[in-house]
């Protein structure tokens, strides 16, 4: 059985659209109402959109019913089906917990309700029947005042059991304003000792060579190989891995097909550079790890000895995983021992 770590993914588009549609039926027959049917509300949801704005749009929709209170729903079904469908062995999970908090309190009072959200999404991802790895990424958000941003940077640096890394997300074209600020953001995580992602390279409005020094990883950052590959050389040097997420950007209008991703891996295996392959927004995909696996190498993007490398490379730089030095292809039969031994007995299960 071949195993697979996750480095990207959204919580907000990690709800896949039956169970999002199910909640929905239960608890806001309102907005239920505006689809026919069940696949009427999937077409909505998993359709590919025309600018990477207007795909982020969606993440409000779950956000919105992504409280205190119902985490602990959608998270066990997301770590039931990475365990059962994905075969994921390790998953880190990233969203913005100042947008998990109610949005009538004031500003001080959500970015103390933060730490309540890291809690609740670290307790409800420990599920014992599912022995996945998992860690949280804490985003910070180009749309979000310097305060709430500064006290993420914060809250991840407190909160290790539980956070492994900062993200800055919210649309990479809305950085240049702010560049100074999310670069001394950066500076402050690293001098924390918090390791560090970014949404950055994603988009050609989204190239800011000021971030990269500052970035463990890179979020997507298909157009370093595409639009500046003379930044190969540094990307490897620093040994920053790209977090490549196929299916988003047909997704998002910023690729017109998946073969152009075939420059993208040429151009960083060349180079030296690493990738991770990754869903982004399995829900709203609607797509499991393996297939995007599948994909790239079925549309020969990518070859077997490559797709291996990638898989390697995941569990390589999994900021939280804890078996870095064994590659991808030995572990399955170390987490197999580990679940036995964490699994009841079935003399103390009920049928029921």
């Amino acid at each position: 059985m071949t195993l697979y770590a996750e480095l990207h993914r959204h919580l907000g588009g990690s709800v896949v659209p039956r169970i999002l549609w199910r909640y929905f039926q239960r608890h806001s027959p309102d907005l239920v109402k505006q689809f026919s049917d069940y696949s009427k509300f999937e077409e909505f949801y998993t359709r590919p959109r025309n600018t990477l704005d207007e795909y982020l749009e969606l993440h409000t929709l779950v956000e919105s019913v992504q409280t205190v209170d119902t985490l602990p729903y959608f998270i066990s079904r997301l770590i039931r089906g990475a365990y059962i469908f994905e075969n994921l062995a390790y998953l880190e999970l990233r969203y913005t917990p100042y947008l998990r908090t109610p949005d009538h309190l004031g500003m001080t009072e959500r970015i103390d309700q933060m730490a309540e959200i890291v809690e609740v999404v670290g307790k409800a991802s420990q599920v014992r029947e599912y022995p996945i790895v998992t860690s949280q990424i804490l985003c910070m958000h180009s749309r979000l005042p310097y305060e709430v941003n500064k006290a993420i940077v914060d809250l991840a640096a407190q909160n290790r059991k539980y956070v492994c890394a900062v993200d800055l997300a919210g649309g990479d074209a809305y950085y240049e304003e702010r560049l100074e600020e999310f670069v001394g953001l950066y500076a402050y995580a690293r001098s924390q000792g918090v390791n560090t992602t970014g949404h950055l390279y994603e988009t050609p409005a989204g190239c800011y060579p000021e971030l990269l020094p500052y970035l463990m990883r890179i979020g997507h950052g298909i157009q370093i190989p595409i639009l500046h590959p003379e930044l190969l050389s540094e990307v490897a040097n620093r040994q920053q891995c790209l977090e490549v997420c196929p299916t988003t950007y047909l997704k998002t209008g910023t690729l017109e097909e998946m073969s152009q991703l075939k420059l993208v891996f040429d151009r960083c295996f060349d180079a030296g550079v690493d990738i991770a392959i990754c869903t982004d927004n399995a829900g709203l995909h609607n797509v499991r790890l393996p297939f995007e696996y599948e994909n790239l190498l079925t549309q020969d993007i990518i070859d077997f000895p490559q797709l291996q490398a990638c898989q390697d490379a995941a569990f390589r730089h999994a900021f939280a995983w804890p078996y870095r030095d064994r590659p991808a292809s030995l572990l399955t039969g170390l987490l197999q021992l580990e679940a036995n031994m964490a699994a009841p007995s079935l003399d103390k299960v009920g049928s029921g």
